[in-house]
C-alpha cells in the first residue's frame, strides 16, 4: 500500500496542502479571540480620563440689591398764611400732634372786629334783599334794584368768608398726623405771609426709595416683600408699593418706593438702608467659581457628563456668589459635572470618567 501511495506524489501533495490551510484556518481563528480584549483595551484607553462630581440643584431666594434712603412718609414745612406776631406756641419741638391740632397763635390785628363787622353786614344785606323780594312781588321794585341787592349780598358772603379764614388762619393746625421735627420761630417773633414756622413729619410710616438697573427691573412688581438693612445693622421688612414707568435717563434706572411699618417711631428717616427685593425661588448649583468656562462663541457655562459619557456644555447664569462658592441657574436638576479635564475635551467627546462621587 505504502509502495502504492509513493508512487502517487499528487495525492501527496493534495493532503499536504488540505492540512496547510487547516491549520493556517486555525491559528487566525484562535488568534482572533486572543487579539479582541487588546483591541478593546486598546480603544479605552484612548478615551480621555476625565473627573467629574454629582451635583443636585436646590431652592435658592433670589433677591435684587440696591442703595437706598429712608425717608418720612410725609413731610411739610408749615408756613404763615398771615402777618402778624407770634404771641402763643402751642407745640413744643418733638411733640406728636393729631390732624387738627393747633400749634401756635398769632396777634389778632383787628381781624375778630373785622369778622363781626363781615357778619352784621351780612344779616343785613340778606334782610335788604328778602324785604326786595317781597316788594318786587308787588311791582314796587325794578327789575334792575333787584340784581343789585343780590350782587351785594355775593359780596358780603365773600367778605365775611375772608374774614373768617383769615381769623382762623392766625391758628395754623396739624393737616396730618406726625411729629414736630423743628419749630423756626419763638414767642415774639413777627412773621410774614410765607414765613416758615415748623417742619411736620409723619414717621409711623416710612418710605424707602431706590435706583434698580434695567436689566433687574423685569423681575420686580408691586407687593413683593423687601427686607432693609439699616448701617447699624438692625433689619425691617416692607413692601415695595411703586415702581417708576421710565427710567432715568442719567442713570438708566428706575425709582421705586418701599413702603415700611415704624409703630416704634424709630429715628431713622434721612439714614440709608440697603434694600434687598425677594424674587421668585430657583433651582441652583453651588459650584467652585474655577469650575466655569467659556465655550467657542463666548458664553459663559459649566462642562458636564451625560448618561452616554459624553460631554455636554450647559451655558449657566450666575444668580450669586459669596464665601461658600458660586450659584448658578441653568443645569439640569441634577449634573454630573467635569471638576479635571474640562479643558482637554469638547461637547461630543465621550470619555471615561474616575472618581464621580455620588
Amino acid at each position: 500500500m505504502f509502495k502504492k501511495l509513493a508512487a502517487s506524489p499528487v495525492i501527496i501533495a493534495i493532503i499536504l496542502a488540505l492540512a496547510l490551510l487547516l491549520w493556517l484556518l486555525s491559528g487566525d481563528k484562535y488568534g482572533a479571540k486572543d487579539n479582541a480584549p487588546a483591541e478593546q483595551q486598546t480603544a479605552e484607553q484612548e478615551l480621555s480620563l476625565v473627573e467629574a462630581r454629582w451635583s443636585d440643584g436646590e431652592p435658592y431666594q433670589l433677591t435684587r440689591v440696591a442703595q437706598g434712603q429712608v425717608l418720612p412718609w410725609r413731610s411739610i414745612s408749615i408756613k404763615s398764611q398771615q402777618a402778624g406776631t407770634i404771641v402763643e406756641l402751642l407745640t413744643r419741638q418733638g411733640d406728636s400732634v393729631q390732624q387738627g391740632a393747633r400749634l401756635l397763635r398769632l396777634s389778632d390785628e383787628g381781624r375778630s372786629e373785622l369778622l363781626t363787622q363781615a357778619q352784621a353786614n351780612l344779616t343785613l344785606k340778606k334782610q335788604e334783599l328778602a324785604s326786595a323780594r317781597t316788594l318786587g312781588k308787588s311791582q314796587f321794585l325794578s327789575e334792575t334794584e333787584l340784581t343789585r341787592l343780590e350782587s351785594e349780598l355775593a359780596r358780603a358772603e365773600a367778605e365775611f368768608e375772608n374774614a373768617r379764614l383769615a381769623l382762623a388762619q392766625i391758628e395754623p393746625v396739624a393737616p396730618f398726623n406726625g411729629v414736630i421735627d423743628r419749630r423756626h420761630v419763638e414767642v415774639g417773633d413777627v412773621v410774614q405771609v410765607g414765613t416758615e414756622l415748623m417742619q411736620l413729619v409723619q414717621i409711623d410710616k416710612l418710605k424707602v426709595t431706590a435706583q434698580i438697573p434695567q436689566q433687574h427691573i423685569a423681575a420686580l412688581q408691586a407687593g413683593q416683600q423687601v427686607n432693609l438693612r439699616l448701617l447699624d445693622g438692625r433689619q425691617l421688612s416692607g413692601e415695595l408699593s411703586f415702581i417708576s414707568y421710565a427710567a432715568d435717563m442719567a442713570t438708566r434706572s428706575f425709582y421705586i418706593e418701599v413702603t415700611v411699618a415704624n409703630p416704634e417711631l424709630l429715628r431713622i428717616a434721612g439714614g440709608s438702608a440697603t434694600v434687598e427685593v425677594q424674587l421668585e425661588p430657583v433651582q441652583a448649583h453651588l459650584i467652585s467659581p474655577a469650575l466655569l468656562s467659556l465655550n467657542s462663541d463666548g458664553q459663559l457655562g459649566v462642562s458636564t457628563v451625560n448618561q452616554q459619557q459624553q460631554v455636554e456644555f450647559y451655558p449657566v447664569q450666575i444668580v450669586s456668589a459669596d464665601n461658600e462658592g458660586a450659584r448658578v441657574t441653568g443645569l439640569p436638576e441634577r449634573a454630573q459635572i467635569i471638576t479635571q479635564g474640562a479643558g482637554f475635551v469638547k461637547p461630543g467627546d465621550k470619555v471615561q470618567v474616575a472618581g464621580a462621587k455620588r
